[in-house]
């Protein structure tokens, strides 16, 4: 209900196109602003409560009442980037979360709360509310609804009239993105914001007609003689133009409990304004569209929200899946928004939002785990708190950890006291306590069960869920943007190494590593050889890392098949819908643009000829009794690629064709799911053996394959032993990051040295992946050292030592209490165009008593948070 022109606008003046300004002319000048409505709750009953003014005595200048008293408005300041509006809106929800931690209050961004008791509430006491109130009667009372409005900077205000009617086509797409009121006085309305639908009811709801500034203002006027309304900031259109201001304000969204989805919204509602500005000043016929057909597209949308279809205005009336519709506004926004450099973060909220789901379905499953609406409040608090602060313990007494010991934690220092980074996290699951986490780890199940999020163990008729601990791991700014560093450099000098291999080994005629640990290595390929045309062999690496006493050591690196990149994606969903009561830290990296990333990766190794007809990629995999079939299908899916098996796929002419429901398509990358052995015998579409007429292909330089057959020599664990000396060699630079002391059993005097400290070291097959067939000296057996002894002496080549990693420990859930487990972590590198780290790492947990993380060995994994350093 709020008054039109509280966000000012007015301090600097609006910025004019400058003369010869064209298309896009705008895009770098319009401010935006953000006006949010809170719920005041009730810890206690969950309940709305009317201490709206309780708040505000406390709050600041950014906060004003609103129509009931169990509301307040926070204001943001005008902002330029969708960095400084979130934030901005960070800020002012600290500060109104600060104000009600200390009363005893909930504040929740939501369309409603489910809980209200409509007796106990009252109206702001203003001679304006109340002159409302006898008016209008029930669609006053019903006003427990909050909302999310927007601002923009327009020409003026007869652009701003214009443009107010040309966006319409696109806001049931704002109004799905923001959806978050499914429950109304205490049931579920079937709707996904029900808030439209009270809003709706007011006279001066909807659209106004008018097309320029004169006939707005004479609308009002009319409108204010008639006594429908008694001023005109009871204009409550979907879009508005400001009063006195050049803006143009967006009402029509729910309030949101995501400030990411109010960045999404501020970036798209930005970039229609533009769009349609320019198009005012060019001379750009607008859209039609029949009142009722918009009506209908935006009861639609509040029905629905982004779990249905939307209609695929301004095209046509037809329904279609709200992924299709958003998808349709960001490619009908795409040039706006890359001019003003918004194209990235948008695009990549919106992929988010649309792979999470609206917060209306959010709520439903909150509510869906025990019945509970006062879970929904729970959920919506602890979705409004986002980054705000919650109270910090230095030490969290109780059963969760009464049998916590660690040495080397993460979480807990030697003393048992909390580390900082993690006071936060462990206060919040104390107050969960084991029956809650008990609960929490059922909805996981649940979670993973409905996704289909499986993972296989050779020998094993069927598959399993990823286990997913429910305690999320931290890696600070610091820290990550230190490895991200040393994890680039490491993967640009492998890559280098891998292209000398097959090519002309100066690296061995120079003298770094010795040719028999190259002529030795199981990974040595003579296939790889063929794929001489490639610019990079190893598009993907992944790198496993472990914590030594505070000190981070690369512990091995994955060139063939690395996997782990969507199972990390999945574990940050998973804990977004389940765990969240867990506070989330500043700058934690989203992880939903990594399918778009590897997409782009992919199609940068395309052969130069397919550049031109845009590079079609395919994934190739063994199918279903692929371990990670999960990952298969859901990157694919994401990446908008299809998967792929060998009966597919026929090679025709030295051009790689895919067979499927009757059409035949190119193919111009392959990404490898598949292991080099299965790919030589595989047979394609036409009966024939896929494999030689593929790595024809290759040689020809009509497909590409990613990641390069023969990448197994780049990731052996002798070669390992010499990674930082090809870091200088390739790159003239010195390793930024430290690796585990080994020894080479083919060299005979580290052969010795590693047979007399065997009860001392780790040692592995350099084939050995999974940790098959590593024996860890000090927990071994006699009869193990024994047998390890005889086969290191029988075949030492095929042999290492490393000295022991004391590996770092993080708190896990076993069913009852909180207890340390050994962890790793591992890593994403793409090379493309550039070489970059992914904003996702998987971290990998070892079963009780035991070093060994991976998963088909009991191991677990855990969500993990790596943090960025804020923006300057």
């Amino acid at each position: 209900m709020s008054e039109v022109g509280k966000i000012s606008m007015t301090d600097v003046a609006v910025p004019q196109p400058e003369s010869g300004d064209g298309p896009l002319g705008l895009a770098q000048t319009e401010r935006m602003g953000v006006e949010e409505e809170f719920h005041v709750v009730d810890l206690a009953t969950r309940e709305l409560v009317a201490r709206g003014p309780d708040l505000l005595d406390r709050l600041s200048e950014d906060f004003t009442a609103e129509l009931q008293q169990s509301v307040v408005e926070s204001n943001s300041s005008v902002c330029t980037r969708l960095d400084e509006l979130r934030t901005d809106l960070r800020r002012t929800r600290a500060e109104v979360v600060a104000i009600a931690d200390d009363l005893g209050l909930g504040v929740v961004a939501a369309g409603t709360v489910p809980l209200v008791d409509p007796q106990v509430l009252d109206l702001t006491d203003s001679e304006r509310f109340r002159q409302m109130h006898a008016e209008y009667q029930l669609l006053v009372r019903e006003q427990l609804i909050c909302g999310t409005q927007v601002h923009v900077d327009v020409p003026d205000r007869d652009v701003a009239v214009a443009v107010s009617q040309r966006v319409v086509p696109w806001l049931p797409v704002l109004l799905a993105l923001s959806a978050s009121s499914p429950f109304w006085l205490g049931q579920d309305s079937g709707y996904a914001s029900s808030r439209s639908l009270a809003w709706q009811r007011w006279p001066t709801a909807g659209g106004s007609g008018a097309t320029n500034a004169s006939e707005h203002d004479a609308l009002v006027a009319d409108l204010v003689l008639s006594e429908t309304i008694s001023d005109p900031g009871m204009i409550y259109f979907d879009v508005r133009p400001a009063t006195n201001l050049p803006t143009l304000e967006l009402r029509i969204a729910d309030s949101c409990p995501d400030i990411d989805t109010i960045v999404l919204m501020a970036g798209l509602f930005r970039a229609l304004v533009r769009r349609e500005s320019d198009a005012v000043i060019g001379g750009m016929p607008p859209a039609q569209l029949a009142p009722p057909l918009q009506r209908a597209a935006i009861w639609r949308a509040a029905r629905s929200g982004l779990e249905g279809d939307l209609l695929d205005l301004p095209r046509s009336a037809r329904p279609v899946p709200a992924s299709i519709a958003v998808a349709a506004l960001l490619e009908h926004l795409r040039a706006h928004l890359e001019a003003a450099g918004d194209w990235e973060q948008v695009s990549g909220l919106a992929e988010r939002a649309v792979a999470q789901g609206s917060s209306a379905a959010q709520q439903r499953r909150a509510y869906a785990r025990r019945g509970r609406l006062a879970d929904v409040v729970d959920f919506l608090i602890a979705k409004t708190r986002g980054q705000g602060s919650a109270p910090v313990f230095t030490a969290v007494p109780g059963r969760l950890l009464d049998r916590y010991l660690a040495a080397n934690d993460e979480a807990l220092a030697a003393d048992g006291s909390v580390r900082h980074d993690y006071a936060e996290i462990l206060t919040a699951l104390q107050q969960l306590g084991p029956q809650g986490l008990q609960a929490r780890e059922r909805a996981r199940d649940d979670e993973q069960r409905s996704r289909g999020v499986t993972f296989g163990v050779p020998g094993e008729a069927s598959t399993r869920l990823f286990p997913v601990d429910l305690v999320p791991r931290l890696v600070g700014a610091a820290e990550w943007k230190e490895l991200s560093a040393g994890l680039v450099q490491r993967a640009r000098a492998l890559d280098a190494f891998l292209h000398d291999v097959y090519g002309d080994r100066a690296v061995v005629h120079d003298g770094v590593i010795p040719a028999w640990v190259i002529d030795a290595s199981p990974g040595l390929r003579p296939i790889g050889a063929l794929v001489r045309r490639q610019a990079v062999r190893a598009h993907l690496a992944g790198m496993d890392l472990v914590r030594d006493q505070g000190r981070w050591l690369v512990l091995e690196d994955n060139l063939r098949i690395p996997s782990g990149i969507g199972y990390a994606v999945q574990n940050r969903r998973l804990m977004e819908n389940v765990m969240t009561e867990l506070p989330s830290p500043p700058g934690v990296l989203a992880v939903d643009g990594v399918a778009r990333a590897l997409r782009e990766t992919l199609e940068a190794a395309a052969p130069p000829a397919a550049a031109d007809r845009g590079p079609s990629v395919a994934l190739l995999s063994a199918g279903p009794t692929d371990p990670a079939w999960f990952e298969h299908r859901m990157l694919a899916e994401e990446m908008k690629i299809p998967v792929v098996q060998s009966g597919d796929l026929v090679v025709d002419d030295g051009t790689v064709v895919l067979h499927r429901d009757g059409t035949h398509t190119r193919v111009d990358i392959l990404y490898l799911r598949i292991a080099e052995e299965a790919l030589l015998h595989a047979t394609g579409a036409d009966g024939r053996p896929l494999g030689p007429a593929l790595l024809g292909a290759v040689d020809q330089g009509t497909v590409a394959l990613a990641n390069a057959p023969g990448n197994g020599v780049g990731d052996d664990k002798a070669v390992y032993a010499f990674v930082g000396d090809l870091v200088e060699y390739y790159l003239g630079e010195k390793p930024l990051l430290a690796q585990v002391p080994t020894y080479l059993c083919g060299d005979p005097e580290q052969l010795e040295h590693a047979l007399e400290r065997m009860h001392e070291l780790v040692v592995k097959p350099v084939d050995g992946y999974g940790g098959d067939g590593v024996l860890i000296g000090p927990h071994a057996t006699e009869e193990e050292l024994a047998a390890t002894d005889l086969q290191v002496r029988a075949a030492p080549h095929r042999w290492i030592a490393q000295e022991m990693v004391d590996l770092s420990t993080l708190p896990t859930f076993d069913g009852g209490a909180l207890v340390p487990r050994h962890v790793d972590l591992r890593a994403f590198v793409l090379t493309g165009e550039r070489t970059h780290v992914l904003p996702v790492a998987l971290t990998r947990v070892a079963p009780e008593g035991s070093l060994i993380v991976n998963s088909s060995r009991g191991g677990g994994s855990k969500d993990t948070w790596l943090l960025a350093e804020p923006a300057r």
